[in-house]
């Protein structure tokens, strides 16, 4: 099978058999076509060429719930998990309690948060019982208690599952195969065995590529050495052999491996941030309720200029809600928010569909435009600031020209913290920066926030993401009770 977005295929000819209750991990860097996979089996994307014979009936947990037309036009939790009416509400009630949702089967799912929108969404598929479960990232947005529910679950799953994850070492022992899809080759390599063994053997491959690309180049210089000593041969034969020399050196420049994606690394430089005062943002007795309950009480909230601040709780319990009424998305039941009158902000939500706001108003990506129109009309920048500056965040050459559309998950949160830092932006605020992102572009996006010395609000379930930032302050849901960061918390971190 292959398939291609543009010129440049994503696979190119790859052949591979997923067996009877295997279960498989899928992987790949961000943007690489893990996604797109998916879909193709689903029959949700046309265009490629080839085979695929699917036996057995399959169902799909989307990456982007954000986006899943289903859950959208359901009446009620209860339509979206069981449209068919096949189920007691005991029944999903235990389902419910495994996957740690607290939630009424009446109400709709539009106010809950990342989290748990991505528990229903898999609630849903494992209703149907599916012969082939097809998972994109379902550990999403999610706590570690519930990316270790989910992923003990998939490991004792009767059928047959392909899941894309972050975490697929939290079911490692129970995987049987990995398919990589390479981008470099375009192509999709077998690896038999668990996650650990993929690890392994990668790594192994990975050294080994290092090390033929060094030796070559190093052929390549002395051949261009070779190449600068020719130039006083002015006879005809001369002239032939420098000819000769050049054509060598241009196919073995030509024919050299791409080194794997993780080895790279990337620098990135930030814009200072604009002037603000003291205490950019407080809040102040801010509560707020939905129809599923109280999620915040009588907070009380204030960052000072510079200061880093991690909010830690589990799904469902306020970080988000307080996020969006402190950037005046959502408004507060009671209590207000003060704003410096120079802030200016850069958020970042879970759901990727809002990057900056200006007066109050929040702008999202447009998917219908390429990446580089859309760093250029949220930024201002000259067209050769922006090709650099994207390049820096992994977005290299013709990539720059395609619609944002077709990017991954990861892509996406990559294209909106370029241009979040592209600004000068004084706060930021970070509603699970890592979710869709592989370990190269975590560290791509890490080195960048380490850089902003502007003040910073993060949300994550990542821990180490949260060491390695240093907050000197968290506050803790539910609740809402501010502390300054130490060592200890982390074990906070992993028990949500």
């Amino acid at each position: 099978m292959s398939f291609s977005y543009s010129d440049k295929p994503l696979y190119d000819k790859v052949t591979f058999v997923v067996g009877d209750g295997q279960k498989v991990g899928l992987v790949g860097p961000n943007g690489s076509g893990k996604s797109t996979l998916l879909a193709i089996l689903m029959g949700r994307e046309d265009g490629y060429n080839g085979k695929i014979k699917v036996q057995g009936s399959l169902a799909l947990v989307p990456q982007e719930v954000k986006y899943d037309p289903d859950m959208e036009s359901s009446d009620s939790i209860r339509a979206y998990v069981d449209p068919k009416k096949e189920n007691k509400d005991y029944e999903l009630a235990k389902l419910f309690s495994g996957l740690g949702l607290s939630v009424n089967l009446s109400s709709s799912a539009q106010n809950l948060s990342g989290g748990q929108k991505t528990k229903l969404a898999l609630a849903r598929a494992l209703l149907s019982h599916p012969d082939i479960l097809l998972l994109d990232e379902p550990t999403n947005f999610m706590d570690a208690a519930g990316k270790e529910w989910v992923m003990t679950f998939l490991g004792s799953y009767k059928g047959t599952l392909v899941v894309i994850s972050h975490d697929l070492e939290l079911m490692d022992n129970r995987i049987d195969k990995v398919l990589a899809i390479n981008p470099s080759t375009r192509s999709i390599e077998v690896y038999k065995g668990t996650y650990s063994d993929y690890v392994r053997l990668k790594a192994e491959h990975d050294e080994l590529v290092r090390k033929q690309v060094l030796i070559k180049q190093m052929h390549i210089k002395k051949l261009e050495k070779g190449l600068s000593k020719m130039v006083r041969f002015t006879s005809g034969k001369g002239v032939r052999r420098k000819t000769q020399q050049r054509h060598r050196i241009e196919k073995e420049k030509k024919d050299l491996p791409a080194l794997p994606q993780e080895v790279g690394k990337i620098k990135v430089s930030l814009p200072e941030p604009a002037k603000v005062g003291e205490l950019p943002i407080r809040a102040i007795n801010i509560s707020k309720s939905y129809e599923n309950g109280e999620v915040l009480s009588l907070l009380n909230f204030t960052i000072v200029r510079g200061e880093r601040i991690v909010l830690i709780g589990p799904n469902g319990s306020g970080k988000s809600t307080l996020l969006k009424i402190l950037i005046g998305v959502e408004k507060p039941d009671s209590g207000e928010v003060i704003q410096n009158p120079q802030l200016k902000i850069g958020y970042y939500s879970q759901e990727f569909e809002v990057f900056s706001t200006k007066g109050g108003q929040s702008f999202g990506l447009d998917f219908e435009k390429t990446l580089l129109d859309t760093f250029i009309d949220e930024t201002k920048k000259e067209v050769g600031f922006a090709r650099a500056f994207l390049g820096r965040y992994m977005f290299l050459g013709d990539k720059v020209f395609q619609k944002v559309k077709t990017l991954s998950g990861g892509e996406k949160t990559r294209l909106s913290i370029a241009i979040l830092t592209a600004k000068n932006t004084n706060l930021l605020i970070l509603d699970e920066p890592t979710t869709y992102l592989d370990l190269t572009s975590q560290r791509i996006i890490l080195t960048a926030l380490k850089e902003y010395k502007g003040s910073m609000i993060v949300v994550s379930h990542t821990p180490q993401f949260i060491e390695e930032l240093a907050p000197q302050k968290a506050v803790l849901f539910p609740g809402g009770k501010m502390v300054y960061w130490a060592e200890d918390l982390l074990a906070k971190v992993l028990e949500i």
